[in-house]
């Protein structure tokens, strides 16, 4: 792939990262929630770049993130032994295609 300016451009890939918030006014949490888990596809040229983008997003979502892990790429996840499912697949697809991060999951904390 080249750039308009004829540069090699690097190719975004997939990560998946599970992302900790704590509680904000307008999180859209539940009541009595202390937090949630959320699963997240993130597009980026890097791992960095995706943690990056993907806390921005959550900040712009009104939400507090905490903590990022990252599982890696689909490729890295399935060199660990990880069983991708088509459903989750087309998740990360649809991240892909929309250079975007998609939600997958939110898990609420409760006390």
């Amino acid at each position: 792939m080249t750039d308009d300016t004829g540069g090699k451009r690097a190719r975004h890939q997939i990560y998946t990262l599970l992302v900790e918030v704590g509680r904000k006014t307008g999180d859209g949490l539940p009541k009595g929630a202390t937090g949630a888990a959320l699963m997240v596809y993130a597009s980026g040229v890097n791992e960095a770049e995706a943690v990056n983008e993907t806390v921005v997003t959550l900040r712009r979502a009104d939400m507090a993130p905490l903590d990022v892990t990252s599982y890696g790429t689909a490729e890295e996840r399935e060199a660990e032994g990880h069983d991708i499912a088509e459903d989750e697949r087309a998740l990360m697809a649809r991240a892909l295609d929309d250079n975007a991060v998609v939600v997958a999951q939110v898990t609420p904390f409760y006390d």
